[in-house]
């Protein structure tokens, strides 16, 4: 009995009153126990020892400890535009095609269109969304061609970039995002990790008169929070060094992260958050090249972080030119595809000048 199993989703465990599938996981993954298994359903004893378990899970976090620890991690990050290209290429659009009821030879679209719409329709860590854009381009052809009259209908359609708009509409991804949310002092753009792989995220930060405090919106978790709060602390202990006047420092700030309908956590904000606070109150914008990830501690040090291979690829994807990491991540850097690190520019930071100095305007 060599089976193997395929745990798929394994983060979407739940903890309910019928039971929690977790405990019983355990014990059936611990290579320890679990060649005398017990089923108590059938009152058999099994082994398992021989059974390979693979799982699946978009996070690690919500992931139970114990049963993260019976398991090898096995990570696999998202993909490039060139390699979204090769395999939209290759393997979606013969699949689409087939679908759409057109023979290969009826439709042709060519490396400069699978690269628009790699660039302007989809921006992911997958490509589900891609197979999506390239059927609706499919069943578009299908249709043109269904309705041509016998003698009309061309040979073959060939879809070239420029033909990309009419048969998709408007391109739904903008490269120029971040230069438009970065124009007035105050927003910094920090990266992070989804359950679809990295992402940009923009932070917020505005002033009000009235009782000294701080607000934060967006749905964050506690750890997110406590960034915040630091960051603030920090900013205050050391207006002097930042040019900040302590007078400013004596109103309610407020701290907003986009979008507000999804739940963010994790310390990985804290550089951004800090950034957009000095933006605000120096009145200098931040970079719109530029994307920043990191933990910072009261001292002002600027600490590890985890998925910056992801981040990475998120910031390339939005179409960042510079990414701040921690020093202690420098040398995850060499998991990032070598065409995307020669497309970027690295600042590495050891404290908050050095991330001040690569993200702010002069």
């Amino acid at each position: 009995m060599k089976p193997d199993f395929l745990l798929d989703e394994m983060d979407k465990v739940g903890n309910d009153w019928r039971g929690d599938p977790s405990s019983a996981l355990l014990e059936v993954l611990d290579p320890a126990q679990n060649h005398t298994f017990r089923d108590h359903y059938l009152e058999v004893d099994l082994d398992l020892s021989q059974v390979l378990f693979i799982g699946t899970a978009n996070m690690l976090e919500t992931i139970p400890g114990p049963l993260l620890d019976r398991t090898e991690l096995i990570t696999i990050d998202g993909y490039t535009d060139v390699e979204k290209v090769a395999i939209a290429r290759d393997h979606l659009l013969p699949r689409r095609l087939r679908a759409a009821g057109l023979e290969p030879e009826e439709l042709e679209v060519t490396e400069t269109a699978l690269a628009a719409i790699v660039d302007r329709y989809t921006r992911e860590a997958g490509v589900r969304n891609l197979e999506r854009e390239l059927g609706k381009l499919a069943r578009k052809v299908a249709t043109e061609v269904a309705k041509g009259k016998e003698g009309d209908r061309p040979a073959k359609v060939v879809v070239g970039e420029p033909e990309v708009r009419d048969y998709l509409g408007k391109a739904k991804v903008w490269k120029d995002e971040a230069s438009d949310r970065t124009d007035v002092p105050g927003v910094a753009t920090g990266l992070a990790v989804t359950g679809s792989g990295g992402d940009v995220l923009f932070i917020e930060a505005t002033a009000m008169d009235g009782e000294h405090g701080l607000t934060l919106t967006g749905q964050l978790g506690d750890v997110m929070k406590e960034s915040a709060q630091i960051a603030l602390s920090y900013v205050e202990a050391h207006a002097g060094e930042l040019g900040i006047d302590p007078k400013d420092l004596k109103r309610r700030f407020h701290v907003h992260v986009p979008a507000g309908a999804i739940p963010k956590d994790g310390p990985s904000a804290g550089v951004t958050m800090l950034t957009s606070l000095v933006s605000l109150l120096s009145g200098r914008k931040v970079k719109a090249t530029v994307g920043m990830t990191g933990e910072i501690t009261l001292q002002g040090k600027v600490l590890p972080i985890g998925g910056v291979k992801q981040k990475v690829l998120a910031a390339h994807r939005a179409g960042l030119k510079e990414v701040i990491v921690p020093r202690r991540n420098e040398a995850d850097l060499d998991d990032v595809p070598e065409k995307v690190r020669e497309e970027l520019t690295f600042h590495i930071a050891d404290n908050v000048s050095d991330v001040l100095g690569a993200a702010l305007s002069p």
